[in-house]
């Protein structure tokens, strides 16, 4: 029998065995459930083996209460001690900033061995969600009789944020949140606890944490470690406080059991996260939008961007360190873009999304009521996106300028500071600057942090090369202010970046914050090219903000209108998309085929990661004591006995996407056997389309965690912490 046989025998005895052929049943079911739509699900039939109220028990304690956002990503508390279990790269930023050319953690990882000795996650907090209530009739109810879009989508916010208010007046211990669940439609309140104090505790080496780099990264077989430990801590009487000494270790109400058994093929697994956004209730011309310009030019951008940094890096360490983390952020988004943009392409993902709109279109007309209320619904959703089209290159050049030039981001928060303080009466004007200061010298030390002038002066120019291009209709008047002053527009933005940044002094930081923001009347007298090039910025922003509200607020509507009318066409109800909120999803550990006569494996091991040494790139270098090991066959506990080595990465076809890095992935019984990390490259489109087929998500086996921890960086303290018997 051939492996493609074998395989196809293997899957269908394991659905048999598991019940999943049974007539009626689904179980792979697109979609990020919410925790309101937990209790429609039949997870016994899926597999689950506990009751299905132990993941999410709105009367008492659950697996729910084990999550937590940490940094964007998902982390899970896994001791009644406050430690948490997530990514390496989600931990990376806050590795960086504790990391020095003579204690480079970033390079050779950390172990606190001791509470004592773990650090301070600059940058980090932790996000616990405390409850959630539906407040879509009060939002909705306030704009029933609002007809014009700007304005209806200002008093939506203003509701928005008024509940906000409310509830953290009621509650003043949590911090208020309310999240559109559909756009224009569902609107629901989070509450959250924030815990301010999270420290480092282990974070592996990076040849292992990171290992395969960007050839790897999004791609499956996978054999990256990509986990890290840190630890939440609290004041002593239990209330969130900032990083302290006498700060003690968080107790969670829930942690979850860590299963060293960890799993096999075809075994149900689910997950529990804080997915960040999917647009898959969308029309085709927001997809078109997107295929058209905004995943080329983000990816295109920052691929410039990262040769750009890398190169300057070479300079030195402390440049590369400092670096380090933009270009990992970078490198990850044009990756993952430009997957999408293979995958879309690859199924013609606008065409199908045409003609479900058509069909759409053809069931609206077929209905008096319908045609009545939405017959104009297409036609003004085609309408809106030509003009959205028609300033797609002036308006994703604004949302980039900023993040691409640190000098540019810093003097935008200057500016925004002066006009604030300006607009003080005389008599507190001191005042003002005395409890602002502080915060507007965290923000700026942040930005200085990732901040190189070599990198900043060619990626500026590379954006104002951009702009000098853009069509009449679309010209910045920042730019053009440049361009006019030399017949020649390259000769003019060189001039001009040369002499700007030789002016400014806001490429010291030492300056900046000993001299520039020491008192109201230097920060008030100071002014240079930079900050006049962010005003022209600003002030064209402004004047553009009336059309892009008023079509802000009408996209509001429309996507309402959408959903609802599909939802009617398809005769169910749809799974809202993802937006940063607790959700679940669930599946198996399970391979599939890419292409033809190419079955990937749900496992790999560290067998390897010594084969991918073996080619001599030096993404895959690894530490010599993984090779010395593992011809020893030394694992441990840890091995899988079928493959005769250690499962380092497992793939399963659960339904993810950016913010589930981190999550748990949790088996029939509700314990951890692995943290997810990524998706195949087929799967970055999960974004805007899911299939079982071919989205597939990667994470790192828990046994292959454990294996390093105690065999590689000998952190047995955490091991016997989590109930790890070795």
């Amino acid at each position: 029998m051939n492996k493609r046989t074998l395989a196809a025998s293997l899957l269908t005895c394991s659905l048999i065995a598991l019940g999943i052929t049974q007539s009626g049943y689904k179980p792979w079911e697109e979609g990020m459930f919410p925790l309101s739509e937990i209790n429609k699900l039949d997870l016994k039939k899926a597999g689950l083996k506990i009751d299905q109220n132990e993941i999410y028990n709105p009367n008492g304690t659950s697996l729910i209460d084990a999550l937590v956002n940490v940094g964007g990503c998902t982390g899970s508390f896994i001791s009644d001690q406050g430690l948490i279990i997530t990514n390496h790269h989600c931990a990376f930023s806050a590795v960086q900033l504790a990391s020095t050319p003579e204690h480079d953690y970033l390079t050779n990882g950390f172990v606190a061995n001791t509470h004592e000795q773990e650090i301070e996650a600059k940058g980090l907090t932790c996000r616990i969600t405390d409850s959630y209530e539906d407040v879509s009739d009060k939002v909705l109810g306030a704009v029933a009789q609002i007809d014009d879009p700007a304005s209806r989508l200002k008093l939506i916010n203003e509701v928005m944020k008024n509940i906000v208010i409310e509830a953290e007046k009621e509650d003043p211990g949590i911090k208020a949140e309310v999240s559109e669940m559909f756009i224009g439609k569902t609107y629901v309140l989070f509450r959250y606890k924030i815990i301010q104090d999270v420290r480092l505790v282990y974070v592996p080496n990076r040849q292992i944490g990171e290992f395969g780099g960007e050839t790897d990264n999004w791609v499956w077989p996978r054999h990256t470690g990509d986990f890290s430990f840190m630890r939440a801590y609290v004041a002593k009487d239990g209330s969130p406080a900032k990083f302290s000494k006498d700060n003690i270790p968080y107790t969670p109400k829930k942690f979850l059991k860590v299963n060293p058994k960890g799993t096999n093929e075809e075994d149900f697994v689910f997950i529990l996260g804080y997915p960040g956004r999917t647009f898959r209730h969308r029309p085709a011309e927001f997809v078109a939008y997107q295929q058209q310009f905004v995943l080329p030019y983000v990816s295109e951008l920052y691929d410039f961007q990262n040769t750009t940094m890398e190169a300057v890096g070479k300079k030195n360490k402390a440049t590369e360190i400092k670096l380090a983390t933009r270009i990992k952020r970078n490198a990850n988004t044009l990756k993952n873009y430009r997957g999408k943009l293979q995958g879309m392409k690859g199924i013609d993902l606008v065409g199908q999304k045409k003609k479900e709109d058509n069909e759409l279109a053809q069931f609206i007309n077929g209905n008096v009521d319908l045609k009545a209320r939405y017959g104009n619904l297409m036609t003004d959703i085609d309408n809106l996106y030509k003009l959205i089209n028609g300033d797609a290159q002036r308006d994703l050049w604004l949302g980039q300028i900023y993040n691409s030039t640190s000098l540019l981001s810093v003097a935008r928060n200057i500016n925004s500071f002066k006009e604030a303080l300006n607009a003080q009466p005389a008599a507190d004007k001191q005042a003002f600057f005395d409890q602002n200061i502080p915060r507007l010298k965290q923000v700026l030390n942040t930005t200085y942090e990732a901040y190189e002038i070599d990198a900043d002066r060619k990626i500026f120019k590379r954006m104002l090369t951009d702009a000098v291009a853009f069509n009449v209709n679309q010209k910045v008047t920042a730019v053009n202010k440049i361009s006019s002053k030399h017949a020649n527009n390259n000769i003019a933005i060189d001039q001009y970046i040369q002499n700007t940044l030789e002016i400014t002094k806001l490429k010291d930081p030492d300056y900046v914050m000993k001299t520039l923001l020491q008192s109201v009347k230097s920060i008030s007298a100071y002014t240079d090219g930079l900050l006049l090039f962010d005003l022209d910025i600003t002030k064209q922003i402004a004047v553009l903000k009336p059309e892009k509200d008023r079509r802000e607020g009408l996209l509001n509507k429309l996507m309402g209108d959408y959903v609802n009318v599909k939802e009617k066409f398809k005769k169910k109800d749809f799974i809202p998309d993802a937006n940063s909120t607790l959700r679940l999803t669930y599946g198996y550990v399970r391979g599939y085929w890419p292409a033809d006569a190419s079955y990937m494996w749900p496992y790999t091991t560290i067998k390897g990661i010594l084969e991918k040494g073996a080619t001599g790139n030096p993404d895959f270098m690894y530490p010599d004591q993984i090779k010395a090991l593992w011809e020893a066959k030394d694992f441990g506990p840890f091995a899988k006995k079928d493959l005769n080595d250690v499962p380092v990465s497992l793939l399963y076809n659960m339904d993810t996407t950016g913010g589930n890095s981190g999550s748990p992935i949790m088996n029939a019984y509700g314990e951890l056997i692995g943290v997810n990390f990524d998706r195949a490259y087929g799967a970055t489109i999960n974004d805007y389309a899911w299939n079982e087929s071919y989205s597939r998500s990667i994470g790192v086996d828990i046994r292959y965690v454990l294996w390093v921890a105690s065999k590689i960086d000998k952190a047995d303290f955490l091991i016997k912490e989590i109930g790890v018997k070795l």
